[in-house]
């Protein structure tokens, strides 16, 4: 039955798409270039009436208007707003008056988040709630595909947790609907997009998932879908991501945040390289991600869901923590913060990286030891166990957290993160397990904790403080191996050469994209250096310049005879080719007596 109107939905809306489209050119409704807008041409803007047009014909005609008539009056009412939006250009305010209007019509029909236990704050989180993932949703419509992509992950996520409780329900199948109509004007808005679905399309994809993320699965309204906090959030994360990041960076920069601009995390992954298609597919797959462990926190497994929930956030949090220093405002924007209008509390408190690593760290020191007695003990032995877990973890977090300070790991800098920094926090989370085992002997005697619990927790906290920190150089290094540029090869595979790789990728003025070294010595022959392939000695090197396969070369090797540098000056001007040589030197400026 699902899947019938899924399909029907799809079929309506793609031969809707093309009709609204002529119709949009021809009214004159199109979307035109600005400077703080991504497309390049004229672009038609009704694409949310085909969306709409068919979720809200095809739920008449399927009878759910007499199932959940609030939800459709509440989606009609968005969609004729997001319309005149589109049409003659409301204001902020008149937009957000309307979102809230429709929030408490869904809030006064049983629409309630139940997180707090407390009617009033639920009800006030409800409205917080919807007015947000609908606004999130509206912000995530800036690159072709986008916003109908995550939608179409986010609504199967939700549709996937109702299979699960209430398959044949009113939501389960005006989901279906949902996802059909996406689905159908996704084919036109691939990049390049022949169409955008504008805040008519936006709004009501994000007030239709923001409700159907609270609906009631029966009518006495006993289980509700997605009830606990983290798997609507887990679901809904990265339109909430986008929303958060956006809205920090603009106050930071000090702009309004209803300001449009080119600075959301599509923007700054195309910013940093990517394609367009790689920036939407990368935010794809995050959506995904969280969809997935969304729906698996509906299904009694333990606390693994939970784990990877913990892991899945705090991982976003450092990829956001990584985007914000992507730079994306012009001198006069970056102006604005140094000429005061932002608190300078703010300004060094959100700059400060020792802060947000220290700050990380509080996460992740809990969530080992959480991890740690998880995988340690499993049914009964978790729940006798669990006491002396809440019993010890300020302890540990404590006497962690000191003994990370105290052997310096707040001093490295993420970008430039190596093998003596992992080191470090060997030696401190060594020193910080002994200490707490040794506390936990004087407080407690050690009765009924498990040593294996530590040995767990050490090799986790280890595994997650070097991974969070390696991030920074693992995504930068991964976006400089896929990012155009002019082809690299570098001539030495040795020392000289891993320095040299850095220099040139980290080259602000010169974008490269690195094929891999050349060295005369044999055995490095199908090694890799830095990551990146020896392709062979100076015959290769020389067959390459022949093909016209590199733009660049760089000599990395100390010891090059005249005769051999002679000759590759002469084929690099020959096959209008650049050639580098870096000299790597110390300076002695004062001698010791």
């Amino acid at each position: 039955m699902l899947f019938i109107r899924f399909a029907v939905a799809l079929a309506v809306t793609m031969a809707l798409v093309p009709l609204c489209r002529s119709l949009a050119f021809r009214v004159g409704c199109v979307a035109k270039p600005k400077a703080d807008r991504w497309h390049r041409r004229p672009t038609a803007l009704f694409g949310g009436v085909a969306i709409a047009g068919s979720l809200l014909a095809l739920s008449v005609g399927f009878g759910l208007i007499d199932q959940i008539p609030v939800l459709i009056v509440a989606v009609t009412l968005i969609f004729i707003v997001g319309l005149v939006d589109d049409i003659i250009s409301l204001k902020p305010s008149t937009k957000l008056v309307a979102q809230i209007g429709a929030a408490s019509l869904l809030l006064y029909f049983g629409y309630r988040l139940e997180w707090t236990g407390s009617l009033l704050l639920d009800s006030m989180i409800t409205i917080v709630w919807i007015v947000g993932v609908t606004n999130a949703f509206n912000l995530l419509d800036n690159m072709d595909g986008l916003c109908a992509g995550i939608g179409l992950i986010a609504g199967a996520g939700l549709l996937a947790a109702l299979l699960g409780g209430a398959p044949t329900s009113a939501e389960a199948q005006f989901l279906a609907l949902l996802l059909g109509a996406l689905a159908g004007f996704l084919v036109y808005n691939f990049h390049p997009a022949s169409i955008f679905m504008g805040d008519s399309g936006s709004l009501v994809i994000g007030l239709s998932l923001a409700a159907v993320s609270i609906a009631r699965v029966d009518p006495s309204g006993t289980p509700r879908l997605l009830t606990a906090m983290a798997a609507p959030v887990l679901v809904l994360l990265i339109p909430i991501f986008d929303t958060a990041l956006v809205t920090t960076m603009r106050l930071l920069a000090g702009r309004s945040p209803s300001q449009g601009g080119r600075d959301h995390s599509s923007h700054r992954l195309v910013a940093i390289g990517l394609s367009e298609r790689w920036a939407v597919t990368v935010l794809w797959t995050l959506a995904a991600a969280g969809a997935g462990i969304g729906v698996w926190m509906q299904r009694p497994s333990g606390g693994l869901p939970v784990l990877a929930a913990a892991v899945f956030i705090l991982a976003i949090a450092v990829f956001a923590t990584y985007l914000a220093h992507v730079r994306v405002y012009d001198e006069a924007d970056d102006a604005l913060v140094r000429s005061g209008r932002i608190t300078p509390f703010l300004t060094d408190f959100m700059y400060k990286r020792r802060v947000a690593q220290v700050l990380l760290d509080l996460c992740l020191v809990p969530l080992a030891y959480y991890a740690a007695y998880r995988l340690r003990f499993e049914g009964q032995q978790w729940g006798s166990n669990f006491p002396r877990l809440l019993d010890s973890i300020p302890v540990v977090i404590g006497l962690q957290m000191v003994t990370l300070f105290i052997v310096g790991a707040y001093r490295s800098v993420w970008r430039y993160f190596g093998l003596m920094d992992s080191v470090v926090f060997a030696k401190a989370v060594l020193l910080g397990t002994a200490l707490i085992v040794i506390a936990l002997v004087f407080l407690y005697r050690f009765e009924s904790y498990s040593r294996g619990v530590f040995v767990i927790y050490a090799a986790l906290l280890m595994l997650m403080l070097t991974g969070s920190r390696a991030s920074f150089r693992l995504i930068q290094e991964f976006v400089q191996r896929r990012q155009p540029g002019n082809r690299l090869v570098i001539y030495g595979a040795g020392d000289g050469g891993a320095l040299a790789i850095r220099e040139v990728l980290n080259d602000q003025t010169t974008r490269y994209s690195m094929l891999g070294f050349v060295d005369d010595d044999a055995d490095k022959m199908r090694t890799r250096v830095q990551g990146y392939p020896v392709l062979g000695g100076y015959e290769t090197l020389v067959a390459l310049l022949t093909a016209g396969a590199v733009d660049t070369v760089a000599i990395s090797m100390r010891a090059v005879s005249l005769a051999k540098k002679r000759e590759l000056e002469e084929l690099c001007a020959d096959n209008n080719v650049a050639l580098l040589r870096f000299r790597f030197t110390v300076e002695r400026l004062v001698s010791a007596s």
